[in-house]
């Protein structure tokens, strides 16, 4: 007598078809090829658990105030804090399958979902240059920068640049990263990358100092 035509052989044949199904579908060439999730998805599937009714004391999603706070860290600072995990929030969320970059866009989304205006990190499987600095200033430090606004060191302006330099680059880009006098942190560009603010100075010491910019 064939076995196969039993209940229990018939549900065994079928959880094996699904688990086939499933794994093909994880491994298939879109996958591949559009890499990881969007933030979008991935609040939605996991980090909604716990930010979304502030399970925990985590910042709730859609409280700006908030995110606020730990907005001004910029993505830089509050991916570190997810990669590592922070209080009761394990590393990566909980899920260690998860990559950076996917860390990177729940964080942007739930920032944007709370009053933030972030630009989704993309795919690094299809790697966009950062922002020039030259293009950082024009669209964003110029507003200061520009006029002088808030004691902001004028663009051009050597004497108000060279004493700037003087206690060093790196001290320069501390203080564009964390917020000094008026400037807010990060410039109030709170998804600008370390090594984005770094051109961004680069760029304005040498139209101060009459260095060569690109």
């Amino acid at each position: 007598m064939c076995h196969l035509g039993h209940p229990k052989w018939i549900s065994v044949r079928v959880v094996a078809l699904l688990v086939g199904f499933a794994m093909a579908g994880a491994m298939s060439p879109v996958r591949a090829q559009t890499g990881e999730r969007t933030g979008k998805q991935l609040v939605e599937s996991l980090c909604i658990s716990c930010h979304g009714n502030g399970a925990g004391g985590a910042p709730r999603i859609g409280d700006k105030k908030a995110w606020a706070d730990r907005a001004a860290k910029g993505l830089t600072g509050l991916s570190k804090s997810a990669l590592t995990g922070i209080r009761q929030m394990p590393a990566h969320g909980g899920n260690v399958n998860l990559t950076d970059i996917e860390v990177e866009r729940a964080i942007t989304y739930m920032v944007n979902q709370s009053g933030g205006k972030w630009t989704e990190p993309v795919s690094r499987t299809k790697p966009t240059p950062p922002r020039s600095g030259k293009e950082i200033v024009e669209t964003r430090c110029v507003k200061c920068h520009g006029t002088g606004v808030g004691g902001a060191p004028k663009l051009g302006d050597r004497e108000a640049w060279l004493p700037r330099a003087k206690p060093g680059f790196d001290t320069l880009v501390t203080s564009a990263i964390h917020g000094h006098g008026a400037m807010p942190p990060r410039g109030g560009m709170a998804d600008l990358t370390d090594a984005e603010i770094r051109a961004a100075i680069v760029y304005m010491l040498n139209v101060g100092t009459g260095a060569p910019t690109r």
